[in-house]
C-alpha cells in the first residue's frame, strides 16, 4: 500500500513538471493575417516566387493569380542555373496545373550536382528539383554525398539543408545516420531562461531545424529525439518575433508552423480564454479556444477541469468537468456551480490525440458580482449618553435629507452591510472608504472603513481627537462611500449625506485656508556659517617669513660658494621649459588668491603642454651633446694610444 502510494505521488509530481511549461508565443490569427501579408508581396524575382508561393501553401493559402505565378516561373526560369531550377520546381509544384518540363540535359546537370564535389547547398536544390520534377535519383548515392559534406561543412544551416534533402530520398535509402544529426543539433541548442531555445545562427536557422526535423521524421516514420518542454521552447523562441524582416523569415516561419501543426508525433496546444477569463450572473460561461500553433482549432479534443480551486480558500468547487464545444468554442457553465466571487485557479486537459503537447494548462479565472448596500444607519452619539441616540437610515442610492451636526461633545457613527446583489451573500472587498470633503475648501479627508467578526462594517468619528487631520476646520463636509474590488462590476462612489462638523480652537475661516492654499511661500533665505577669526597679521607673517627661510638660505649659499651656471643652455626650448615651470608655480599662487579649480585647471593644461614638449626637447637636446662628447673623449683615447 505505501508502495502504491509513493508511486502515485511520483506520478502526480512528473504531470505537474510536465505542465509547468505551455506555449507563450504562437501564432493568433491576426499573426498568421500578417504573416499571409508578407508573404503575398509582388514577385521581384524567381527566389522571392518561390518564397511566396511556397510559403503560402504552408499556410494552407493558394496565391492570388496562379496563372500569372506559373507564366512569371516559367519566364524566369533559367534552365542552366541549379538554384533557378530548384526554385522553379518548388514553386511550381505549389501551383495546380502548372507544370516544368526540361530538357535531358538539364536532367544531367542535376544529376551531375549530386556529386561529393558540391556544397550541401547545390546537394538540397539538386534533388529537391529532381524530387519536384519527378525525375528519377539515386538515393544511396545521395546519401553518401551528403555524409562527405557534413563532415566538412560542419554547421547547423548545411545540417539542415541535409535533413531536408533527406526527406526527399527513398525510405529503402540507408538515412540512420542523417537521422542522427538530429539529435546532434538539438544538444547545440541554446536555453535562454528555460523558456525559449534557439540556435546563435538566429530565427531562420532555428524554425528551418524545425521544419526540417519533421519532414524527416515523418518520412522515415521515427520520432524525433526531441522532448516535449524542448518542443514548447522551440515554439516560444519562433514565434515570439511577430514582424519578420524578410521574406525568408517569413517563409521560415511559416514552414515552422506547418511542421508544427501537421506532423506525426508532437502537436503543442494553445489554450486559451475567449476575451477575458471572467465570469459573472450576467455572463456565466467560461469560453476557451484550443488551436494549433497556426490558429486552427481543434475541434476533435477533448476538454476537461481537472480542478477549480479558490485562490483565497484554496476550497475545491469542480473536479473532473468537461467543457462542452459549440461552434469551435469550449464552453462551461462556471456559475452553475454558485461559486462565490473572487479568483479560481483552473487545472484544464485537453485529450483526444495522442500527440498533443503542452496539453495540460493553469488557467486564473475571475467570478464577479455586483455588490449592494443594506442597513446604512447614520447616527449622532453623544459621549457622556444624556441624550439619546437617533438613527436614521439612508437608502443607497439615495442621499441623506438632513444634514447631521457633530461639535466636540460628540461621535458621528456610520454602520453598513455590503452583499451580493444577486445571493446576498456577504461581501468584504479590497477597499472600502469613507470620504469627508469640505465643500468650500476642498479639503478631503479619508478614513477605512472595516468590518466586524459579523461582517457589519462601522465608522465612527471623535470630532475631538481627529480635529487635527481636518486642521481644526469647521463646516460642512459631504460624505462619500467608496467601495472597489477587482471583482466589482459596479464600484461605489455615494454621496451619503452632509455632515456639519464643529471643532474647538478654531483657527482660521476656512475662506482664508482656501485662499492662502496655492499662493507663494514666503522666501526661504540661507543662513551660511559665518568664517572663523582670521589669526593675528604678525603670526601670518612670521609663518611666511618661515616658509621662505630656506629659499633665502639657497641664495645665500649659492653667492657664497659661486653657483655653476656654465651648462645652463639658453635654446628657446630649455627657456621655455624654465619659463614654464615658473608659470606653474606662480599659477598656484593665483588659485590661492582668486581662481576656483575648474579656471586653474584649464590654465594649468595650457602650460603643462607646452612645459612638457619643452623640457622633452631639452632633454633630448643634452642627451645629443652628452654622446656626441664621449665619442670625442673616446676618439681623443685613442689617437693619444696611438
Amino acid at each position: 500500500m505505501a508502495l502504491l502510494r509513493l508511486v502515485s505521488l511520483l506520478v502526480f509530481v512528473l504531470a505537474l513538471g510536465a505542465q509547468a511549461l505551455t506555449p507563450s508565443h504562437y501564432l493568433a490569427a491576426s499573426d498568421v493575417d500578417r504573416l499571409q501579408a508578407v508573404l503575398s508581396q509582388p514577385f521581384t524575382d524567381l527566389k522571392s516566387a518561390y518564397f511566396s508561393v511556397v510559403g503560402l501553401s504552408k499556410l494552407g493559402v493558394s496565391v492570388a493569380d496562379s496563372n500569372d505565378a506559373c507564366s512569371f516561373i516559367k519566364a524566369n526560369m533559367d534552365s542552366s542555373s541549379i538554384e533557378a531550377l530548384f526554385y522553379a520546381a518548388e514553386a511550381s509544384q505549389a501551383i495546380s496545373s502548372c507544370e516544368i518540363h526540361v530538357s535531358n540535359e538539364t536532367r544531367d546537370s542535376l544529376h551531375a550536382a549530386v556529386s561529393e564535389d558540391s556544397t550541401v547547398s547545390q546537394i538540397h536544390q539538386a534533388v529537391s528539383a529532381l524530387s519536384s520534377l519527378g525525375l528519377p535519383l539515386a538515393s544511396q548515392e545521395v546519401v553518401s554525398a551528403l555524409k562527405a559534406r557534413i563532415s566538412k561543412e560542419d554547421n547547423v544551416v548545411a545540417i539542415t539543408l541535409a535533413l531536408q534533402t533527406a526527406s526527399r530520398l527513398s525510405q529503402q535509402a540507408e538515412l540512420g545516420e542523417i537521422l542522427e544529426e538530429i539529435e546532434d543539433l538539438a544538444a547545440r541548442l541554446d536555453d535562454l531562461g528555460g523558456v525559449y531555445l534557439q540556435f546563435e545562427e538566429g530565427l531562420e536557422a532555428t524554425a528551418l531545424f524545425v521544419s526540417a526535423a519533421y519532414a524527416l521524421s515523418d518520412h522515415v516514420d521515427m520520432e524525433p529525439p526531441l522532448k516535449e518542454d524542448q518542443v514548447i521552447q522551440l515554439v516560444n523562441s519562433i514565434f515570439s518575433k511577430k514582424s519578420w524582416d524578410s521574406l525568408s523569415e517569413a517563409f521560415s516561419v511559416a514552414s515552422a508552423a506547418a511542421a508544427l501543426s501537421n506532423n506525426r508525433f508532437h502537436k503543442p496546444v494553445v489554450v486559451s480564454a475567449v476575451g477575458p477569463a471572467t465570469v459573472s450572473h450576467s455572463q456565466p460561461l467560461l469560453q476557451l479556444q484550443v488551436t494549433d500553433v497556426l490558429c486552427q482549432p481543434l475541434s476533435s479534443a477533448n476538454v476537461l477541469v481537472e480542478s477549480a480551486t479558490s485562490v483565497a480558500s484554496k476550497a475545491a468547487i469542480l473536479s473532473q468537468t468537461p467543457f462542452t464545444l459549440r461552434d469551435g468554442i469550449f464552453e462551461l457553465n462556471f456559475m452553475a456551480s454558485k461559486p462565490a466571487s473572487g479568483y479560481y485557479q483552473f487545472s484544464v486537459a485537453v485529450t483526444g490525440d495522442s500527440r498533443l503537447v503542452a496539453n495540460h494548462v493553469e488557467l486564473k479565472v475571475k467570478v464577479s458580482t455586483k455588490v449592494a448596500i443594506n442597513n446604512m444607519d447614520l447616527s449622532v452619539v453623544d459621549k457622556d449618553q444624556s441624550i439619546g441616540t437617533k438613527t436614521t437610515r439612508v437608502e443607497y442610492p439615495n442621499k441623506g435629507k438632513a444634514s447631521f451636526i457633530a461639535d466636540s461633545h460628540q461621535n458621528f457613527a456610520m454602520t453598513f452591510q455590503l452583499v451580493d446583489e444577486t445571493t446576498g451573500v456577504e461581501l468584504t472587498p479590497h477597499q472600502t472608504f469613507v470620504r469627508l470633503h469640505n465643500q468650500k475648501t476642498g479639503q478631503e479627508v479619508v478614513f477605512v472603513a472595516e468590518p466586524d467578526s459579523k461582517n457589519l462594517y462601522k465608522f465612527e468619528l471623535d470630532t475631538a481627537e481627529r480635529k487635527t487631520e481636518f486642521d481644526s476646520i469647521s463646516g460642512t463636509y459631504a460624505l462619500y462611500l467608496m467601495v472597489g474590488d477587482a471583482t466589482l462590476e459596479n464600484p461605489v462612489l455615494w454621496n451619503v449625506a452632509d455632515v456639519v462638523l464643529k471643532f474647538p480652537d478654531e483657527e482660521a475661516p476656512s475662506t482664508v485656508q482656501s485662499k492662502n492654499l496655492y499662493v507663494p511661500k514666503p522666501e526661504i533665505k540661507h543662513l551660511f556659517r559665518e568664517p572663523e577669526k582670521r589669526p593675528p597679521t604678525v603670526l601670518s607673517n612670521t609663518f611666511t617669513a618661515l616658509v621662505l627661510s630656506p629659499f633665502l638660505l639657497l641664495l645665500i649659499l649659492w653667492f657664497k660658494l659661486g653657483a655653476n651656471i656654465s651648462n645652463f643652455s639658453f635654446s628657446p626650448s630649455s627657456v621655455l621649459f624654465h619659463v614654464g615651470h615658473a608659470a606653474m608655480l606662480g599659477l598656484m599662487y593665483v588659485y590661492w588668491t582668486h581662481l576656483n579649480m575648474f579656471q586653474t585647471l584649464k590654465y594649468l593644461a595650457i602650460i603643462g603642454s607646452l612645459t612638457f614638449l619643452a623640457g622633452n626637447r631639452m632633454l633630448a637636446q643634452k642627451a645629443v651633446k652628452r654622446i656626441a662628447a664621449e665619442q670625442s673623449s673616446r676618439l681623443a683615447k685613442y689617437r693619444s694610444l696611438r
